[in-house]
């Protein structure tokens, strides 16, 4: 996909959740910062067997959010393409090595026919233990993630594949 551009600088203060990285192309994602503290570098780095633009932040452990990190609305009066520019600011991406943008997954062709959403809750190593621990500690953000997609490719039925040893999820 396309890369981002910073659009902080080094010396600025961030906050938990302040954009600081905005998409330069379709297949590309906004970028928040996950502490706060100060830019110290924007720089190339080596990630995941390649070569990416970071920007490096000093975390002062204070946890501060940032002002835009706050609820959109009631998904009930959210239209497909409202919950689409969320997605989008939010940078939200899938969790596999591409980190694909997700408001590009959740716009299929005019004429797809989708009419099931599946939630993998299947992890794919034995020790992986994210998804089971998800579903175990979190399950109404997971049933409402799952509302949230079959509202936006207006679908009436959602499952949740949950592997078979993991009778407690």
């Amino acid at each position: 996909g396309a890369p981002c551009k910073a659009i902080v600088n080094v010396g600025d203060l961030v906050k938990v959740g302040q954009k600081i990285g905005e998409q330069q192309g379709y297949i590309s994602c906004n970028v928040h910062s996950s502490v706060s503290g100060k830019v110290k570098a924007i720089k190339q780095h080596e990630v995941s067997g390649g070569s990416s633009l970071c920007i490096i932040i000093e975390n002062d452990f204070k946890g501060e959010l940032h002002e835009s990190v706050k609820p959109k609305g009631n998904l009930e009066d959210l239209s497909k393409d409202e919950i689409i520019e969320i997605i989008k600011e939010a940078g939200i991406v899938g969790m596999g090595g591409a980190t694909f943008p997700s408001h590009v997954k959740l716009s299929p062709p005019p004429d797809a026919n989708i009419d099931t959403v599946i939630l993998n809750g299947a992890e794919c190593e034995p020790y992986l233990t994210a998804d089971h621990r998800l579903m175990i500690e979190n399950p109404e953000d997971v049933v409402f993630g799952l509302k949230v997609l079959m509202k936006v490719l207006n679908v009436k039925k959602g499952f949740i594949g949950i592997e078979a040893n993991k009778p407690d999820a």
